[in-house]
């Protein structure tokens, strides 16, 4: 299954017949990408589920409506297990960017995190989830972000990246990751998620 967000709604594509929400299920091959995104953007519906009878086929021909970007980032961990927030466009976010050439993605994750929250001693524990998220810049644009669990044990004050829209950076416990979601995107839930089912 892929799940792609636009203006934080869903595009899922899946093979499974087993329906999980109340949006509306098309044939990925009967449909027209350009007219979903248009409903999506616009608000007429709430999201969409496409069946794939070939979920690898049809998912790179979704691919090639797009130009594809890669970013990285961290959900990062200090030694009390709280989580590393930024706080940019008022929204509450993880911390990521753009994939350099010839960068690794773990490299660019780490640059990304030092970059815009002026944390060191980061080490990467595992890959978490790759999410995706398309926008309108000179064209569409579909973000590929790879996410990695990380640990930092830096005691020294944090600094956020105001070049980058960045107000604030904190690490926040589990109430406050909660109440944090009340104010964030649904693809830093999924990251989230897929940190809690490792524990």
């Amino acid at each position: 299954m892929y799940k792609v967000f636009i203006n934080d709604t869903p595009i899922i594509i899946t093979s499974s017949i087993k329906k999980e929400n109340n949006f509306p299920v098309f044939l990925f091959k009967n449909v027209v990408i350009d007219e979903i995104i248009h409903k999506l953007q616009n608000n007429i519906i709430d999201g969409i589920n496409l069946y794939s009878t070939d979920l690898k086929n049809d998912w790179n021909y979704f691919l090639e409506n797009f130009k594809v970007v890669k970013a990285a980032g961290g959900l990062v961990l200090n030694p009390k297990n709280e989580i590393l927030f930024i706080f940019r466009n008022n929204i509450w976010d993880l911390p990521k960017g753009h994939v350099e050439k010839k960068e690794s993605l773990e490299n660019a994750a780490i640059r990304e995190v030092e970059e815009e929250c002026g944390i060191s001693k980061l080490l990467i524990i595992q890959k978490l989830i790759i999410t995706y998220h398309i926008y309108y810049l000179d064209g569409l644009k579909l973000k590929e972000t790879h996410w990695f669990l990380m640990s930092s044990n830096d005691a020294k004050m944090l600094t956020p990246q105001s070049e980058e829209g960045i107000t604030k950076v904190v690490f926040k416990n589990r109430k406050q990751v909660l109440e944090a979601f009340e104010n964030t995107y649904s693809n830093i839930k999924m990251v989230y998620e897929s940190y809690l089912k490792l524990s």
